[in-house]
């Protein structure tokens, strides 16, 4: 017999679950890292940046706030989004700020910290109204994130028990990111 290898079917998650939904905020997805040595450094999507070779700034700010990062932090990569003044819809900010993902673990940080979180904007079960009730109120109170600003993205659906997100727009939701047509 040949050397064969046994894959089982993966579990599948319920979709009648808890969800996290929070706001989409549009800037540039970035991560603050933190080595177990204590070293402190910046990425963003797609590669490691510096101050010299950065992103919109945020290399340059991690390492403004690298003690404060690596103290409240601690050790691993902790991603976010960078927002603000100069960053896609700046969101009538004079500033830039960094909102982590992650609002389970960072709830006690708050939205208007040096380091934030993302809004939450509901937490409960997966109800197909929830998010529909969440888009609108979206849509007509404008963003948490920024209060008075009228033009949000759109929201990020967590499923907690599937360990994965969604998100929705409320601008061309059902077209690719790009697409022209």
């Amino acid at each position: 017999m040949p050397d064969i290898e046994f894959r089982g079917w993966p579990k599948i998650a319920r979709l009648n679950r808890d969800i996290i939904i929070t706001e989409k905020i549009d800037g540039t997805n970035a991560a603050i890292g933190v080595t177990e040595d204590g070293i402190v450094y910046a990425q963003s999507r797609t590669r490691i940046i510096t101050p010299e070779n950065d992103n919109y700034g945020f290399a340059k700010w991690v390492e403004s706030i690298a003690d404060y990062a690596r103290s409240t932090l601690g050790p691993g990569l902790h991603f976010g989004e960078w927002w603000g003044n100069g960053i896609q819809r700046n969101y009538g900010q004079a500033t830039k700020r960094f909102s982590l993902f992650n609002v389970a673990r960072w709830a006690d940080l708050g939205t208007e910290g040096v380091i934030g979180v993302v809004p939450v904007l509901y937490e409960g079960p997966y109800e197909k109204a929830s998010i529909t009730l969440v888009l609108a109120n979206l849509k007509v109170h404008g963003s948490y994130a920024a209060p008075g600003f009228m033009e949000p993205e759109g929201i990020v659906i967590y499923h907690t028990a599937a360990k994965t997100m969604f998100k929705v727009t409320l601008e061309h939701d059902e077209k690719p990111k790009g697409s022209t047509e």
